[in-house]
């Protein structure tokens, strides 16, 4: 007499659970870093924006030997104010009459930068512009993103 053995086809209920239980745990952690990576990355793309304005700020304080009073938007070669988008992350830039550069964010740069600004403030040195930073972004990593893109 043979007897036949039946061949298991198919995943047992165990199985299944572990490859749900490990790709709930590669998801809580792979979902928040995707979050962070690409607001850095619309960080990033937003501040490259804003080189114009600081370019023409500092050729303009060199030009006027150190002195920023003329150096407002639309005059000495500064860029004038937009609001119409340059870049989907920026809603509007603007210069102030301190030659300071203000940047907005649109609400397609994400849920924890829209409406949020990041002022650059000129800081005129005997050879050189550098620029202070500050920001209204509460998250300290896209902060840090924001301070690190930047320099000087």
């Amino acid at each position: 007499m043979s007897m036949k053995r039946k061949v298991q086809k198919g995943f047992t209920l165990i199985e299944l659970m572990i490859v749900v239980a490990i790709i709930g745990i590669l998801a809580a952690v792979a979902i928040p870093q995707y979050k962070d990576y690409t607001s850095k990355a619309r960080i990033a793309n937003a501040l490259a924006v804003v080189d114009p304005w600081k370019k023409a700020i500092a050729i303009c304080a060199q030009t006027n030997s150190g002195a920023l009073t003329t150096c407002t938007a639309g005059s000495d070669g500064v860029p004038a104010n937009t609001t119409t988008a340059p870049a989907k992350e920026v809603s509007s830039i603007t210069t102030t009459s301190a030659s300071a550069i203000e940047l907005t964010f649109s609400s397609a740069a994400g849920t924890d930068l829209s409406g949020k600004k990041v002022t650059f403030a000129p800081i005129v040195g005997t050879d050189s512009v550098k620029w202070s930073i500050s920001t209204d972004v509460q998250n300290t990593n896209l902060k840090s993103a924001i301070e690190k893109n930047t320099g000087s």
